[in-house]
């Protein structure tokens, strides 16, 4: 049997004192966040939150009331991005859809909270009928220590954090991204430029590495990184407009445009056809453009947009199940689950021209 991680091991990992660690893992004031931070980290590493009961629970959930005012029992949804990360967001929006509808149909109720502070969050962990946290988008490392530290049952959607074991549910990014590259290589692409900022959430990363892996595989695939992949920051299609309009500009010049930008949203690709057509580039006669998730605008723009349907609202009904699931066999092995995607061709891709050259 292997030794319990204590907090002074922690301590003496970091070379701080076992008070800064019981502070930081507590979810007590004290300590600055980049401790706290540093401290989480090591914890992690040394197996300290796979072990039961190793964190000092500050409530006993089990001795709460189960009925609030309302007469209802509740799930907390928390959603703290709040920048891009609202009801109103054509991807987001969808996920809370599927998480209220199904809720709704079990007959329990939803508290949505944006609260970033750990401080100010606390006081939504006790409320009276609380039955366990859906967590959907990038939540930070801190926010998911409390939760996890006071045993409230919670699962991720579309999000995971390695130093935190909870449940998740993703759509396929993976396996989607690489079917879509596969597709456009099988009709003549092969120059090909991932779009979108890998370092933004799990789910870009996952579908840069199933872009990657399909041009790995690519007979005399000899492209730089630089080639192949373009980094874009923003939230709206018009942020990244700009940025890629000054990007293509640049590789006109050179004649080296690639034959396809395979984008890591539909936000992004949206913004990418819009860029390529100021500077008279047609999509797809000149360059074929992609997308991913399938919000509204996808098809309603001109050209309709290739892109990969994600199942939101089914994303959140399985948050949902998940939880209800956790709720009753606390002890189950953690689970991250992949729901499939579906490739939906439209008119922003083309065959590659006979003898065609790059722009």
């Amino acid at each position: 049997m292997s030794k319990k991680v204590t907090m002074q091991q922690i301590a003496d990992y970091l070379g701080v004192s076992k008070f800064v660690v019981s502070k930081a893992l507590s979810g007590k004031g004290g300590v600055s966040d980049a401790t706290k931070e540093r401290v989480i980290g090591a914890a992690s590493q040394l197996g300290y939150f796979a072990q039961k009961n190793a964190y000092v629970k500050s409530m006993n959930l089990e001795q709460l009331p189960k009925v609030p005012a309302s007469g209802k029992q509740s799930v907390l949804v928390l959603m703290p991005n709040i920048r891009f990360q609202t009801k109103e967001s054509l991807y987001w929006g969808r996920i809370l859809d599927g998480i209220s509808t199904c809720l709704e149909e079990d007959g329990f109720g939803m508290v949505i909270v944006s609260e970033q502070s750990v401080e100010h969050f606390v006081h939504f962990l006790n409320p009276n009928g609380i039955l366990g946290l859906i967590g959907v988008g990038e939540i930070s490392t801190p926010l998911l220590l409390e939760v996890h530290r006071i045993g409230l049952p919670m699962v991720l959607v579309d999000h995971e954090d390695m130093l935190i074991p909870s449940d998740t549910v993703f759509a396929n990014n993976f396996e989607s991204m690489y079917r879509l590259t596969k597709n456009l290589i099988g009709i003549g692409h092969k120059q090909l430029c991932f779009v979108g900022d890998i370092r933004y959430s799990r789910s870009f990363q996952d579908r840069f590495l199933g872009f990657r892996n399909a041009i790995e595989e690519m007979e005399g695939a000899e492209q730089q990184r630089e080639d192949y992949l373009l980094r874009v920051e923003g939230y709206e299609h018009e942020a990244f407009e700009e940025q890629i309009k000054q990007w293509a500009m640049k590789r006109k010049k050179l004649r080296r445009l690639p034959t396809a930008l395979l984008c890591a949203n539909d936000m992004i690709a949206i913004g990418a056809v819009r860029a390529l057509q100021e500077l008279g580039i047609a999509v797809p006669d000149d360059i074929s453009v992609t997308g991913f998730d399938n919000i509204e605008d996808s098809y309603r723009m001109e050209p309709a947009l290739t892109t990969i349907h994600v199942p939101k609202e089914a994303l959140g009904r399985r948050a949902v199940e998940r939880l209800m699931e956790r709720i009753v066999k606390k002890q189950a092995p953690i689970e991250k689950i992949l729901l499939s995607s579906e490739l939906l061709y439209r008119d922003s891709t083309a065959h590659v021209k006979n003898g065609a050259k790059q722009q």
